[in-house]
């Protein structure tokens, strides 16, 4: 991935955002990934699962949410309002870029990281085809913002992360687009067993492959019950 890797400084308000963009030959869509709360977009987990987008076909954008100055405010980083206006000032840079303004778009949270994208994909405008949340708090985007998201949403949780289950259970039922909850068997928050964050990375290139496919119109208009597994 690094030789297709470009480092970029994304333009959100007054700050800086720096990150990755990686674009494969042929790419068949983009996915901008949201960190959680103490992350970066040096995570390990996101970047091997950018990783495994990658060697798919899709491009990746991962990019800092915070500032170094703001992630030192613990109460900062669990600002959903804030962390969503990165994601969507991010998501207005990438539609600017030649590499990426034609792609189908997608989003892949992780823990709070999670929340900012629903939030961000709840926007009308935004034009997300997919969003796919690992071991999410999708429960912090309230359910107003949950109501009103259409983008086709996978839900991924670990079997062992039993209070996360929970929540994302409660945000799964208040979801009203295209979706399903998958709980990997064995897997606590962070999917540090064997084999489990690669099932996750699996999982994710499937969700993308299969609604990029479709029209942005389709992918809103097109709700039927999600199933849980």
């Amino acid at each position: 991935m690094r030789s297709f890797s470009t480092d970029v400084q994304i333009p959100v308000g007054r700050v800086l955002l720096p990150g990755t963009l990686a674009r494969p030959p042929r790419p068949r869509g983009v996915v901008a990934f949201a960190h959680g709360s103490g992350s970066s977009r040096l995570s390990p987990r996101n970047v091997y699962v950018a990783q495994v987008l990658f060697d798919a076909g899709f491009g990746a954008l991962l990019f800092d949410l915070l500032t170094a100055d703001e992630d030192r405010d613990y109460a900062t980083r669990f600002d959903i309002d804030l962390l969503s206006e990165r994601l969507v000032g991010a998501t207005r840079w990438l539609r600017d870029e030649p590499q990426a303004r034609e792609l189908p778009l997608g989003y892949f949270g992780a823990s709070t990281g999670a929340a900012a994208a629903l939030v961000a994909a709840a926007d009308a405008d935004a034009g997300v085809g997919a969003v796919v949340s690992r071991g999410g708090r999708p429960d912090l985007a309230g359910a107003q913002a949950l109501g009103r998201v259409r983008a086709p949403t996978l839900l991924i949780v670990g079997g062992e992360d039993r209070e996360v289950i929970l929540l994302n259970r409660g945000a799964y039922a208040k979801l009203r687009c295209e979706k399903e909850l998958s709980i990997v068997p064995g897997a606590t928050h962070l999917f540090e067993e064997p084999g489990t964050l690669e099932e996750v990375a699996h999982q994710a290139a499937v969700w993308f492959a299969r609604h990029f496919s479709a029209p942005v119109a389709q992918r809103g208009a097109d709700v039927r019950p999600g199933s849980s597994s």
